[in-house]
C-alpha cells in the first residue's frame, strides 16, 4: 500500500513513515497543502495520514476538496488538536479517522491497518445474504428490493464483520472498531446497533456466536 504522510514537522513524518514501512508499506511525504495536492494528482496514492496544521492551510480543507471530488481514499488525521469540536469537524469533512498527539506507534500502525480492510470490502462486490444486498463501495443496503437506512456506526459494525468474512468478530474488537473503548456504555450500544441491523436487513445478515462474538450470516 502506498501511504502519502502530510506533515510539515519532517522529524514526525519520518517518524510515521518508517513505521508505517515496517508493514510492508511505502511512503511518500509532503510538508504542505500544495505539494500533497501535486502528490494526489500524480501519483497512486492508497491512503493518507494528514496533519491538520500546515504552512499553506489546514488539514481540513484538502479533506473536503478530495471529498467534493468524490474521492474515497481513506484519510487518517493525525493532530496535536484534542478538541472534541475538532474531531468532529475532521469527520464532517470526510476523514475516516483521528488520532491524537502524541500518539503510540503501535497504535497509529493497527488503525491504518483497519482503514486499509475497510478500504479492501468497501472495493468489493456488493454482497447478497437472503433478501439483503450490501453495497458497501456505495454504503447502500437493499433489502427486498428496498433501500434500508443504516448509520455510520451501523456501516462500521458491517465493514468489520465483511472484512473477517468467514471468521468470528469479537465483540471487544467491534467495540475497539466503532466506538474506539471497551466499556458497559459501549457494550450497550453494540446490542442496539446489532438489534436494529437484524431489524432493518434481516435477522440472519449477523449471526451470534455464542461466546465469541458476531459473523457475517452467510458464513
Amino acid at each position: 500500500m502506498r501511504i502519502l504522510v502530510v506533515d510539515d514537522n519532517e522529524e514526525l513524518q519520518d517518524l510515521v513513515g518508517r513505521s508505517l514501512s515496517s508493514d510492508g508499506n511505502q511512503t511518500v511525504g509532503a510538508t504542505n497543502v500544495a505539494a500533497a495536492w501535486r502528490e494526489l494528482e500524480s501519483s497512486r496514492v492508497d491512503l493518507v495520514v494528514l496533519d491538520l496544521g500546515l504552512p499553506d492551510g489546514i488539514g481540513i480543507a484538502l479533506c473536503r476538496r478530495l471529498r467534493e471530488a468524490r474521492n474515497t481514499l481513506p484519510i487518517l488525521v493525525l493532530t496535536a488538536n484534542r478538541a472534541v469540536s475538532t474531531r468532529v469537524e475532521c469527520l464532517d469533512a470526510g476523514a475516516d479517522d483521528y488520532l491524537a498527539k502524541p500518539f503510540a506507534v503501535a497504535e497509529l500502525r493497527a488503525r491504518v491497518r483497519a482503514l486499509a480492510r475497510r478500504a479492501q470490502a468497501s472495493a468489493r462486490e456488493p454482497l447478497v445474504i437472503g433478501e439483503c444486498r450490501l453495497d458497501f463501495a456505495a454504503r447502500s443496503a437493499m433489502v427486498a428490493g428496498r433501500q434500508a437506512p443504516i448509520t455510520t456506526r451501523e456501516w462500521a459494525i458491517l465493514e468489520l464483520l465483511m472484512t473477517r468474512r468467514g471468521s468470528i468478530v469479537t465483540r471487544e474488537e467491534l467495540l475497539q472498531s466503532a466506538w474506539r473503548r471497551v466499556d458497559d456504555s459501549a457494550r450497550t450500544s453494540l446490542d442496539v446497533l446489532v438489534s436494529r441491523i437484524r431489524r432493518k436487513l434481516g435477522a440472519g445478515v449477523v449471526r451470534t456466536v455464542r461466546g465469541e462474538g458476531y459473523a457475517l450470516g452467510d458464513g
